[in-house]
């Protein structure tokens, strides 16, 4: 198998599948059982080849929207929780009856971004999903819109699907949506045509997307080149196609667009550290700081610290950032935020002769550093 090619998908011996709510539903916004079938026909067939299968479903409140006789998908927070909290059940409950034809078990895992950027909650995600898939069952994961509020949502389940393709180890993940793949531009407009292979970000310039989804959905493909994003940086691959085309794509046919890996796999630390954790406070590294942490393997030591914002108590996560403001990474840092004024721009041998043995000691440890995406706070 050549690396990086699409025969990972139907060599790979655990993948996360993500499905859109626009390809569960009809036009009347009500859940189409044939889709859940076929998809499920799809994913047993791959169980049985022996793939180890994660189902991330979007569709709960396009499944509650007909039982509560709502006239189109609801556009007010309270509404859509409620719906959701119908929908989710009806949505269960198909695909466990499907992927009972077929002798299947699932399990459901409701998360919400607080579970990811928490890392406790995120440890007993992983923790959890891993027991399912060591008992045989599906899991079947979806965002809880119940409770979920415009603050902490994930954006139709594209990211919540790069999560958890990291939380579980998977080899490849597979997002399946109303569109045939990456188009040079919108696909109904003429000239446009699709992008078998995307090897790293230079192949995305110069593509037009939009950030529109369905109205049965809340992505777009921006949200899909986001959650392609996150997984291949950190050694995922990534194929986006129709979900009719589920089947070819997890056989490794050429269909829609195949996202290569573009980065390395790291530790499940490391990955919720850089995509998932909500920072709680800042450090300011002076420019020869962040010149030794962007070449890699540097701790920050206190000479190397300049300022300092927010309230967080060693362990917590912080960024880093420039003089100009810049974060350029994420780590966890050693001290409460009140101890750091007093060791800035000190050498460690003077903060061990002043304070004593523990303060001679790293700011961020390289171990718990990861480099980010340029970006201003």
């Amino acid at each position: 198998m050549t690396p990086g090619s699409r025969a990972q998908a139907a060599d790979a011996a655990r993948v996360v599948v993500k499905i859109g709510s626009s390809s569960l539903t009809g036009p009347d916004g009500r859940l189409a059982p044939e889709a859940v079938t076929a998809l499920v026909d799809v994913l047993a067939a791959r169980r049985a080849a022996g793939q180890q299968v994660v189902l991330v479903t979007s569709g709960s409140i396009a499944a509650g929207i007909d039982p509560l006789g709502l006239a189109a998908r609801p556009r007010d927070l309270a509404t859509a929780q409620a719906a959701a909290s119908v929908g989710q059940g009806m949505l269960v409950a198909r695909y466990t009856a499907a992927f009972a034809a077929h002798g299947l078990r699932v399990g459901q895992v409701l998360l919400t971004a607080e579970d990811t950027v928490r890392r406790g909650h995120y440890r007993n995600a992983q923790r959890a999903l891993e027991r399912l898939l060591a008992l045989g069952v599906v899991p079947i994961v979806n965002e809880n819109d119940a409770v979920a509020t415009d603050e902490i949502r994930f954006g139709d389940n594209d990211r919540l699907a790069a999560l958890v393709s990291h939380l579980v180890r998977a080899d490849v993940l597979v997002l399946l949506t109303d569109v045939d793949g990456l188009y040079t531009g919108p696909p109904d407009l003429p000239g446009s045509v699709r992008v078998p292979v995307v090897s790293g970000p230079a192949d995305l310039e110069g593509i037009e997307v939009t950030a529109r989804g369905s109205s049965v959905g809340t992505g777009g493909m921006v949200t899909k080149l986001e959650a392609a994003a996150l997984a291949t940086t950190s050694g995922v691959p990534v194929v986006l196609t129709l979900a009719e085309n589920a089947a070819a794509a997890l056989a490794g046919e050429d269909v829609g667009t195949w996202f290569a890996a573009t980065g390395r796999r790291t530790s499940r630390r490391r990955l919720w550290l850089a995509h998932a954790a909500r920072t709680r406070g800042t450090l300011v590294l002076d420019d020869g700081a962040v010149a030794a942490v962007r070449a890699g393997r540097a701790s920050l030591l206190p000479a190397g610290v300049t300022g300092v914002a927010g309230d967080f108590d060693a362990g917590d996560p912080v960024d880093l950032v420039g003089p100009d403001g810049v974060v350029v990474a994420r780590g966890l840092v050693a001290f409460d935020s009140g101890e750091i004024p007093g060791l800035m721009g000190r050498s460690t041998h003077a903060l061990r002769d002043e304070l004593g043995e523990g303060y001679d000691r790293e700011v961020v440890h390289r171990d718990d550093l990861v480099l980010v995406r340029a970006r201003r706070r």
